[in-house]
């Protein structure tokens, strides 16, 4: 049995504390999850799942919470993953299995992520101090092995010779192509009457250089900005989607994998090997592909060693252009491949890599 994306959009993808900052998790998915369905042409009444990844939340099952709220019938359970970076792509291919296992016809699948509103965490300790606040949890249970996204992505830039410059050149383009595609985006679900991704600009060589370092050759340009968004995909059976003469994209194939966590922005390469094979396709094959950018020499490293075509890459711009709305983003990499093969056709690939070293991967073919 083969499984399809009848549908997918996204929410504006708007930086911390900015246009969508009001909005609570689910009053940013429910409107997406409510268009994801209209664009499919089904009602409510035929989801069998939804899938929610959700990175930063207070818990509470909030694919359960933002499925009520979009007015999903209530037998439609909700189903929350975290897998960090990677969860809104992985997301869409745990609805592929189900959908490929005769389990669901009809799952909607996605992420989301509010950076504003996430909640504030305490650390407790077992002798009895004070909690102690925190902003990112582990990600291996090795402090030595648990490296600062940062730095961990400086020190990917040191190891295969990747310059500022060349990571600056990136995010220009980045930029340049999010801002000529703007407003011709058939995915766009507007919020708050923000119809467009707002972090989107004219960036120039000299706006780079000025821009502070984080760390290493690691810039507030060249890395991705904390951000609020949301993206779903609606995935169905062949049954499903034998009904409908509208475009829809076969999912080919799927691979998630761990790697090295001290070196996660690689991890991707390897899914994207494993997919391409799981596909029966070559890395020329593809005509299209969405490659995550929460660092412009992550996305540059994973073009280089996967092989990938960069004529292909990002044709509206990536999240560097937008912001990374952490368990979103995967998803919108994924209604960004859908929205451009309605355009081109062909096959495409969308990849993300995760905190912990652990890279996602999926093959679309229209």
């Amino acid at each position: 049995m083969t499984a399809f994306i009848l549908s997918a959009c996204r929410s504006p993808v708007a930086p911390r504390g900015g246009a969508l900052a009001k909005l609570a998790l689910h009053e940013l998915a429910a409107p997406v999850i409510s268009q994801a369905l209209n664009l499919a042409g089904l009602p409510t009444d035929v989801v069998d799942e939804v899938i929610l990844s959700n990175a930063l939340g207070m818990g509470g099952n909030p694919a359960r919470i933002a499925a009520l709220a979009a007015g999903l019938p209530t037998r439609v359970a909700g189903l929350s993953i975290d897998r960090q970076c990677a969860g809104g792509l992985d997301a869409v291919l745990l609805a592929q299995q189900m959908v490929e296992s005769g389990a669901a016809d009809v799952v909607v699948a996605g992420g989301a992520e509010s950076y504003s509103r996430r909640p504030l965490r305490l650390q407790t300790f077992a002798d009895g101090r004070a909690p102690e606040p925190y902003d990112q949890a582990p990600f291996t249970p090795w402090p030595d092995r648990d490296p600062d996204m940062a730095e961990a992505a400086a020190d990917l830039a040191e190891a295969l010779g990747i310059s500022r410059q060349t990571q600056d050149d990136w995010v220009i383009t980045s930029h340049e192509r999010a801002l000529a595609t703007q407003f011709n985006r058939a995915e766009m679900v507007p919020l708050l009457a923000l119809d467009r991704d707002p972090f989107a600009r004219r960036m120039t060589a000299r706006l780079c250089v000025r821009a502070p370092v984080v760390t290493g050759c690691i810039t507030a340009a060249n890395a991705a900005v904390a951000a609020d968004g949301a993206a779903f995909c609606v995935v169905v059976s062949e049954k499903i989607a034998a009904r409908f003469s509208s475009f829809k994209v076969k999912i080919l194939a799927g691979a998630t994998l761990g790697g090295d966590p001290t070196v996660p922005g690689l991890a991707p390469v390897a899914a994207i090997k494993a997919a391409l094979e799981k596909a029966e396709r070559s890395v020329d094959a593809l005509d299209a592909a969405e490659i995550m950018e929460a660092y412009a020499v992550q996305a540059i490293a994973c073009v280089r060693l996967a092989g990938l075509d960069p004529t292909i890459i990002n044709r509206g711009g990536g999240a560097l252009a937008r912001g990374h709305p952490i368990g979103a983003s995967g998803a919108i990499n994924a209604v960004r491949l859908f929205h451009t093969l309605s355009q081109t056709g062909g096959t495409g690939l969308a990849a993300i890599a995760a905190a912990g070293g652990i890279g996602s991967a999926v093959i679309l073919g229209a």
